[in-house]
């Protein structure tokens, strides 16, 4: 699958794409659907599917203290769509693109940088300045610049839309079950280890610190986990996983800890998928150290009855 950035006058192919456009925030379910109906065409017509991405999504451009939660990071979202479609757009949502005229953004970059031939859009998909875009302005260019327009069919799961807001939602109550249901995928977080504070090996739990980046998170929480790690020969290993500002301690940027059971790799440097299955328990803060490592052993504890009877709930 092909990434590239926002840049003028590179063209995806000759031949033309398919594409859709949209957050694509979690590539739920809903989403998939829409790069299905997308691959299909394209492969009818013979040419790429594309997938065009914002970034930052335009709510965190407009109100960045008040936008949502990410679902997925731009490396995420690109990890998920790998399979979905030959390639992703990725358009850099700045002051010039969010000024940029409806009719400007067609004729730029779906005709000239894409040479779409079929585009795959929403009934509520907005576009261009002060969302003046939408699915009619769409037809209607098409019809003189030789591109087809198809409205995405809606993904349901018992009876509601299945939407970002839906996934965030549950995740915020910790019902990974009903996450993996919108995702049609356990919810996963990639992140690059590095050095932390090294205060878990002291308690007896060292942990794999991963950077993700992230100023808010969908979920927090201790949980149990199942991770890999390709770079160093690790698949679906079990362990358990710290999510949060990590209150029992001075440093409150968020983090992602993760102990691995039975594994015993220096993983500095490597890059670790991280699967969320089961929820154990939300943040504490803890009375000292020693009221914190006995939570630990607690928590391994719990992990590995959760993962070894995954159909049972806690």
């Amino acid at each position: 699958m092909q990434i590239r950035l926002a840049t003028t006058g590179q063209g995806w192919d000759s031949r033309g794409s398919v594409a859709t456009l949209g957050n694509l925030d979690g590539v739920h379910r809903g989403h998939q659907a829409i790069l299905a109906q997308a691959r299909h065409k394209a492969d009818s017509l013979g040419v790429a599917s594309i997938a065009v991405v914002f970034e930052p999504q335009p709510r965190e451009f407009f109100a960045p203290n008040d936008a949502p939660a990410r679902l997925t990071r731009l490396k995420e979202k690109c990890h998920a769509l790998a399979g979905l479609v030959d390639g992703v757009q990725v358009l850099r949502f700045n002051g010039a693109l969010a000024a940029q005229q409806p009719e400007a953004f067609v004729e730029h970059w779906l005709v000239r940088e894409l040479g779409v031939k079929h585009l795959v859009v929403g009934d509520d998909f907005r576009f261009g300045a002060r969302r003046a875009g939408d699915y009619s302005l769409l037809q209607r260019m098409g019809v003189d610049a030789g591109f087809d327009v198809e409205r995405t069919r809606e993904v349901l799961h018992k009876g509601r839309r299945i939407s970002s807001t839906w996934v965030r939602q549950a995740l915020g109550a910790n019902d990974l079950a009903l996450a993996e249901s919108l995702l049609g995928r356990p919810y996963q977080m990639l992140g690059r280890v590095g050095y932390g504070m090294q205060l878990a090996r002291t308690l007896g739990s060292p942990t794999a610190n991963l950077r993700i980046n992230r100023k808010v998170s969908p979920l927090k929480g201790v949980f149990a986990v199942r991770v890999d790690a390709p770079s160093a020969g690790l698949v679906d290993v079990p362990g358990v996983a710290n999510l949060g500002s990590r209150p029992s301690i001075p440093d409150r940027d968020m983090a992602l800890e993760v102990h691995l059971f039975d594994v015993d790799a220096d993983l500095y440097g490597h890059e670790l998928r991280v699967r969320f299955i089961h929820a154990l328990r939300p943040e504490q803060t803890f009375a000292g150290l020693d009221a914190l490592k006995h939570q630990i052993h607690l928590d391994h504890q719990a992990a590995r009855a959760a993962l070894a009877h995954p159909t049972d709930t806690l």
